[in-house]
């Protein structure tokens, strides 16, 4: 992995226990926001509902930085929505942080945001020309302001979010608290992650299911494309878009952005990335000694990998969790010195040995240079890199943030050329052909525009 970001994770909580602990619900949605914490990283926040009042505390930073008892202590409430954020910009702006809490004509909204709006812009300068005032860049309040109009005209909020589908074109998966409800919705094409559980009579919604084991909750089933789910009196309902829907979860989900140990559409993450594994053992294999993975995500596909080749696996890398991720370096030079501080490979299992070196994919193809140069460095006779996902040749426009083409190593050079430029012995990538594999429980069809330039919303 060389440039990928994370995308962002949303959470939220109806407790039907109301008139016992009031910070129940802010507790449990910081729980689960670590625990979804490896989808964004820039910000954090956390609003709650009580008796119709909404109230919030976001900030920069990491979710274990941002809270503490006393701040979680003050966010009284029956409800509550959470996010971690992860955003494109160059500059990271606090005035971006969700959840974004706003009133209007109806009363309040608070809403959290896993994304992107692709017109976005259109409506921006369409509800200008009506006279909206925004407070924030983020695509997020165009949503927000969308669902606002519609709720005027609208018998409830549930139908003014499924109106808004109608307008809004793009990836989404939403978390929205209203004075009464917590409504979650997930965009006709299905492109995010959104599940549903139930914690006693409480009913969660997640990003991934990860979040319900941090909180003791279980796992009850994903929310379908283009579905409205509501949870209001104690009670969860739903209604669905009424135009066309289809399934194009982003297969990124499996290959890197997931937890390894949520559950998607029916697919344990963790399984996916030991099949790629055992994929690019049939599809490339190559003799060496060990078998090691680039942490984290690499890991799973490794031991697969090594599970079919009879290679055995061992530890390549020590990874360091307690320094800044290296995407948030402004230069490369100071990417490589992080990535250095990140991964030290641990030299008496690589020294003198033909090393398979597995990661999850190469994006500019600088990062895995660097990689590949300290398992030299450390005594590897040979290094021999396969890549858990096909080349990215491809942009993406849903909440992804992949370079523009002409930073994608797999534009410019051949996979000969690239193993060139890292520097190592041989190169090879999952194909394209078997990429679906990776993910067998999954009845339906995944986004893969990133490989192969397909993209399901245009």
């Amino acid at each position: 992995m060389d440039g990928l970001k994370e995308e962002c994770g949303i959470f939220g909580i109806y407790s039907v226990d109301r008139g016992l602990d009031k910070t129940k619900c802010s507790y449990a949605s910081y729980y689960a926001l670590m625990a979804l914490q490896h989808r964004g990283q820039e910000a954090c926040g956390i609003a709650v509902n009580m008796d119709r009042n909404l109230s919030y505390h976001k900030s920069l930073g990491l979710v274990d930085d941002t809270f503490n008892e006393e701040i979680l202590d003050r966010l009284v409430g029956d409800m509550a929505i959470g996010h971690v954020r992860y955003s494109a910009d160059k500059t990271p702006s606090s005035q971006n942080a969700q959840p974004l809490v706003l009133n209007y004509i109806k009363g309040s909204l608070a809403i959290s945001h896993n994304g992107n709006i692709i017109n976005a812009d259109l409506l921006r300068k369409e509800y200008e020309r009506t006279g909206a005032i925004y407070q924030t860049t983020s695509d997020t309040e165009i949503i927000a302001y969308t669902i606002a109009r519609e709720r005027i005209n609208s018998k409830s909020i549930e139908e003014a979010v499924e109106l808004s589908m109608h307008k809004l074109k793009g990836a989404y998966s939403l978390v929205i608290m209203s004075p009464q409800k917590i409504i979650a919705a997930r965009d006709p094409w299905g492109l995010k992650p959104l599940c549903i559980g139930t914690r006693g009579n409480d009913i969660v919604f997640a990003s991934e299911s990860c979040a319900f084991d941090a909180i003791g909750a279980k796992f009850l089933r994903d929310v379908e494309p283009g579905e409205v789910v509501v949870a209001y009196c104690g009670k969860m309902s739903s209604l669905h878009y009424t135009g066309k829907s289809s399934h194009n979860l982003c297969i990124f989900e499996y290959i890197y952005f997931a937890r390894p140990d949520s559950m998607i559409e029916n697919q344990f993450v963790y399984e996916s990335r030991k099949i790629a594994g055992r994929i690019l053992a049939k599809e490339s294999f190559v003799n060496g000694d060990i078998v090691i993975g680039v942490p984290d995500s690499g890991i799973p596909a490794a031991i697969g990998f090594s599970e079919e080749s009879n290679i055995p696996y061992a530890e390549g890398f020590l990874k360091n969790r307690y320094i800044a991720r290296t995407f948030i370096k402004s230069t490369q030079g100071q990417r490589e010195k992080a990535v250095r501080l990140k991964l030290n490979p641990l030299k008496e299992y690589v020294r003198g040995k033909r090393v398979i070196m597995i990661d999850d994919s190469i994006v500019r193809g600088t990062t895995c240079k660097h990689i590949v140069n300290l398992l030299r460095e450390a005594g590897a006779e040979e290094v021999h890199v396969k890549i858990s996902s096909p080349p990215f040749i491809n942009p993406c426009f849903y909440g992804t943030d992949i370079p523009s083409k002409k930073d994608l190593v797999a534009n410019s050079y051949t996979i000969d050329e690239t193993r060139e430029l890292i520097k190592a012995d041989s190169l090879a990538y999952l194909s394209l052909d078997n990429l679906e594999k990776i993910a067998p429980n999954v009845k339906k069809s995944f986004c893969k525009a990133c490989f192969n330039g397909e993209y399901p919303i245009l």
